[in-house]
């Protein structure tokens, strides 16, 4: 039977480039790099490496290591450059060779080098927030271990697998870490301890064609036991002034690496991440020979091992990718397939670290914006061009561009397709943009619609613990914002006929779920609401909310609905949904309604009249994949019952969530995955849900202007009162008056209009009372320990827990 190996070798080699190329294509083309900052810790190194330029030996009066501030120095630049990685390259087990080093590790109060690197990760995650990369050298299981609580990866590169490049005359001899077995074990080592890793070859020393195929057999032999092995670096060997081989001249042809990397690790190796490494830094398209992967790029610091090459710049390097049909994206020094199982690949320490970088698809953030914070202004690099500009040319992506045209034809997306649009980046953010807002162009004209409306959160005591949720008080929550509050139904009522006085035509009333709230509660408010104010419209009571309601009745949803619609509700807020897929809701919110549950409540109030809106809460620990799921659950309800009025994300508020601080979570979506889910939205979900609105009160007036050039038409409500995303973090306000609503709508270049809740006009009797309207009176609250409610001994809970 012929073995894989001579299978690869009797290949020829432009079906071999040409098959990597169509693997990598599958894929999608996102062409990935690292941008890092390079650490050479020590320059001392107990091997001989016959062309090596990095190993120097010590001197007299040259310190054997850097200093902790030599190289906060350097991270502390790597962070304003935007670099994530922090990548410390040293030689191997100087210690051992040299005197030097191990009296300054004695005097630095260390003993290894390993050891000393260690500490200088903890400080530079503590005080940075880069991601340590470590690649010391050969190490035992107990110096992995050591290093895996304060980095986010580890390298080694196997190099070799040729025990005859150690032998005398050899570019090895002399260098005992660079036996092949030792190289294994280290590489064997991470796999056992779950350490993400990257590995490689270096070719053109003198191996033959045959020993770099083997090489690469052993790393993909090694990842198919462990799962570990994130890149396979293939690099190229230069002959360097200075070394024992600068005459070589045993260097394979230029485009042998390509191939080999190509046909090993993509035709036959099976492994998913190889990567291109830049060394020589030409500036070709990486995508060519099959490669998904460039390897780090440095803006602060030069390469140590290869200091002849410089660096590309990033903007040619992102044009040529360009040129060639692909994208680039900076990725961490984490793998996204790593990310999505954080909890096993990383100290739970470093996953906080990574999250706090990470978007929705495992790669860099690339940005500082988070929903919420007014303090930090939108990102330039995605903002779509204003109405009339001239459109973008086709989607570089393959995929998106047959997307885009499956939608243009009229067909409907699947779930692949929407996430492949979720997914977009670089310039086709921008052509999924302009679909979509031709789109709402076409459906709503260049009208900008708010309603007047003031929320009205009755408590923020609530048994339930959804681990987003800053608003809910409780005893296990007292250290967040505010003490626990109940608001008297006299009080409620007060807001109301206030919020009429000043134009409004809705009312929206959530609150937490109340320990002692029963069903009637909810059917008393509204009761209470109407009496005074028959003609305002009932905004009220999330899916959670009516379903623990109808619960404590014992009544079946539709009958406790009906109940709600005869004492005066009149429609739904579509809160409650966060992401509508079990296996995020199982980390998120864990004893809240199923996805099953959140839509039964809405099939059951369209079925009795009553009308309700959508949302989604995005940007935490889900992925594109959840939100394709929920958008299209959301679509499949409304073909069935047709009574959601409108759409509206939510970018996840993080910083007083709980989940975030426990750093379990990202802080929100990025800018790029706001604008995707409003565009998306509008594509997916046409011709059935035709509103699209925009939070201002989580991305803030610029950000929704940006935004409503992606396909949003609606600005939601002025709020008068706003609680849950204040509770959050949010620092946008909690009022936007009907003035500043129109000003901010006609400076987009639209034109605004006040309507009530189910998108009519607002009468013209509404709409004069809405402006001019005067400051609010100091709301009233009563501490929820001052409220005498009956106390049930068993509390409702989804029936899956």
């Amino acid at each position: 039977m012929i073995s894989d190996l001579d299978l690869l070798l009797s290949l020829p080699d432009d079906d071999i480039i040409r098959f990597a190329a169509a693997v990598r294509d599958e894929r999608g083309s996102l062409i990935t790099y690292s941008p890092k900052a390079f650490v050479p810790l020590t320059n001392l190194c107990r091997d001989v490496c016959h062309y090596c330029t990095f190993a120097r030996p010590a001197r007299r009066g040259r310190r054997a290591f850097m200093t902790v501030e030599e190289v906060l120095r350097i991270a502390e630049q790597a962070a304003r450059a935007g670099c994530t990685e922090l990548l410390f390259t040293l030689g191997d087990k100087p210690e051992l060779r040299y005197s030097a080093a191990r009296d300054e590790l004695r005097a630095l109060g260390f003993t290894t080098t390993i050891e000393y690197l260690a500490h200088v990760c903890d400080v530079v995650l503590d005080q940075t927030g880069l991601l340590p990369h470590a690649n010391p050298g050969v190490m035992t299981s107990g110096d992995m271990a050591l290093l895996r609580a304060v980095s986010a990866s580890q390298g080694l590169m196997l190099e070799s697998t040729s025990t005859r490049l150690c032998e005398r005359g050899g570019p090895h001899y002399g260098s005992p870490d660079k036996l092949p077995a030792r190289r294994v074990e280290t590489i064997r080592h991470a796999g056992e301890l779950s350490v993400p890793f990257t590995t490689g070859i270096l070719i053109g020393i003198g191996e033959t064609r045959r020993e770099r195929l083997e090489a690469l057999v052993t790393i993909r032999e090694l990842h198919q036991q462990y799962g570990h092995i994130q890149e396979v670096i293939v690099q190229n060997f230069r002959a360097k002034p200075g070394t024992l081989m600068a005459s070589a001249t045993g260097r394979p042809p230029a485009r042998a690496p390509v191939d080999d990397r190509g046909r090993a690790a993509r035709a036959r190796c099976g492994h998913e991440h190889p990567t291109a490494q830049p060394v020589g830094r030409r500036l070709r398209s990486p995508a060519g020979r099959g490669h998904q992967r460039l390897g780090g790029v440095s803006p602060v610091t030069p390469d140590h091992v290869n200091p002849e090459a410089a660096w590309p710049a990033l903007e040619a390097l992102s044009a040529v990718t360009e040129a060639h049909g692909h994208q680039l994206a900076a990725r961490l020094p984490l793998y996204p397939a790593y990310i999505a199982d954080i909890a096993r690949w990383t100290e739970p320490r470093v996953a906080t670290a990574v999250l706090q970088l990470a978007d929705a698809d495992g790669l860099a953030r690339g940005e500082r914006w988070s929903a919420g914070d007014s303090s930090i202004t939108v990102p330039d690099a995605t903002i779509p061009p204003l109405p009339g500009a001239r459109p973008t040319d086709r989607a570089r992506d393959p995929r998106v561009a047959e997307v885009l045209d499956k939608h243009e034809a009229g067909l409907e997306l699947d779930e692949d397709d929407v996430e492949v649009l979720l997914r977009a980046r670089g310039s086709d953010v921008r052509a999924v943009c302009e679909r979509a807002d031709a789109l709402r162009r076409r459906v709503c004209g260049d009208t900008v619609t708010y309603v007047v409306t003031r929320n009205i959160n009755y408590t923020n005591v609530c048994y339930f613990r959804c681990g987003f949720c800053a608003f809910s008080k409780g005893r296990l929550a007292a250290n967040l914002r505010g003490a626990p509050y109940i608001v008297p139904r006299a009080e409620i009522v007060r807001r109301c006929v206030e919020a009429w006085e000043r134009g409004a035509v809705e009312v929206c009333l959530q609150g937490g779920i109340h320990p002692g709230f029963t069903g009637e509660y909810y059917l008393d408010v509204c009761r209470a609401i109407k009496r005074e104010l028959p003609d305002i419209h009932v905004h009220a009571f999330s899916a959670l909310e009516v379903w623990q309601g109808a619960a404590t009745l014992g009544l079946e949803l539709h009958e406790y609905l009906a109940e709600l619609r005869e004492a005066g509700l009149a429609s739904l807020p579509g809160t409650a949904a966060e992401i509508l897929d079990d296996e995020v809701r199982d980390v998120l919110c864990p004893d809240k309604i199923t996805t099953e549950e959140w839509l039964a409540v809405h099939d059951a109030a369209h079925s009795v009249g009553l009308r309700s809106t959508t949302t989604i809460m995005f940007g935490h620990v889900e992925s594109a994949r959840s939100w394709a799921r929920h958008l299209l659950a959301l679509r499949d309800q409304q073909k069935r019952s047709g009574g959601f009025t409108e759409f509206v994300p939510l970018p996840f508020v993080h910083m007083e969530a709980p989940i975030f601080r426990r750093g379990r979570a990202r802080p929100g979506p990025t800018f790029r995955e706001v604008l995707l889910m409003h565009a998306v939205a509008r594509l997916a979900l046409h011709p059935h849900i035709t509103n699209i609105q925009v939070s201002w009160v989580k991305i803030g007036l610029d950000g929704a202007a940006q935004v409503l050039g992606a396909g949003g038409n609606d600005l939601g409500g002025t709020l008068m009162n706003e609680s849950i995303s204040r509770a959050a973090g949010a620092a946008h306000g909690q009022e936007m008056s009907p003035e500043q609503m129109d000003a901010a709508i006609r400076a987009m270049g639209r034109t605004p209009r006040q309507r009530t809740t189910l998108y009519g006009a607002a009468s013209p009797e509404r709409v004069s009372a809405s402006y001019g309207a005067p400051p609010l009176a100091e709301p009233r609250q009563q501490k929820a320990a001052e409220v005498q409610l009956p106390r049930r001994d068993v509390l409702v809970r989804s029936g899956r827990r």
